[in-house]
């Protein structure tokens, strides 16, 4: 699969998925899912114009960021624990994956040290899958004004990972109710939260057109993964 043809492909779907709501096709950020794909893949990607990547895996992010351009981001996506902060906070740009108020206390330790504004988004597990992490949507809400409270935290919105389905139309209700949870805690904050991060390369149209501000697309932009050039046993 073609990387460039790919993109090409992807703009025109968030474009018309965009127009059908009256959307700008601006508003809606490409995060590139790098996971299990090596660094040369990354360094193609990004000179097409790609800057913004998610990885799942610290250990294996830690060797790939090395390998890649400084003018890459990195947003860490996937289950975080605590004992990968200090490395997370150092190596990342933005958690979207905090998915309690410990794990929040513990990045907001290490960005201290490091002298450090950790920006996250708090995962939200809106279909109470539990194969899946996240807040429980309730939960958010109980917790969300002390971990806006830490000084080296600063939360600019919600993720959530939407059940697996062939049937994109079937996970609009989860989009839905992230999207109304992200009022809620607006109104809580008094402050607008700038990002919803929801869609990935299967239901990514449905998200645009109920608000996301920001897709993870792995398989859609890259392609099937290779087989992992690197191998994150502690991960």
């Amino acid at each position: 699969m073609d990387i460039a043809d790919n993109l090409r492909n992807v703009r025109q779907r968030v474009a018309a998925a965009c127009q059908r709501v009256g959307r700008d096709p601006a508003s809606v950020t490409l995060l590139t899912v790098s996971k299990g794909h090596p660094a040369e893949v990354v360094r193609a990607a990004s000179e097409l114009g790609l800057v913004l990547f998610g990885e799942n895996r610290v250990q294996e992010a830690k060797i790939k960021i090395s390998q890649c351009p400084n003018r890459i981001r990195w947003h860490l996506i996937g289950h975080l624990q605590s004992n990968k902060c200090r490395d997370t906070v150092h190596f990342f740009e933005m958690i979207q994956s905090v998915d309690s108020l410990e794990l929040a206390r513990e990045i907001n330790k290490w960005a201290e040290k490091s002298v450090k504004t950790m920006p996250i988004l708090l995962e939200v597990n809106i279909a109470g899958e539990s194969s899946k992490f996240g807040y429980p949507p309730e939960k958010v809400t109980q917790d969300l004004a002390e971990i806006n409270r830490l000084p080296k935290i600063e939360v600019h919105g919600l993720m959530t990972v939407a059940p697996w389905t062939t049937e994109p139309e079937k996970v609009r209700p989860v989009f839905q109710r992230l999207r109304e949870l992200k009022s809620a805690c607006e109104d809580i904050l008094g402050a607008p939260l700038p990002h919803l991060s929801m869609g990935m390369s299967g239901d990514f149209e449905v998200a645009v057109e109920e608000g996301a501000t920001m897709i993870r697309l792995g398989h859609a932009l890259l392609g099937p993964r290779k087989a992992a050039a690197i191998r994150a046993s502690d991960d």
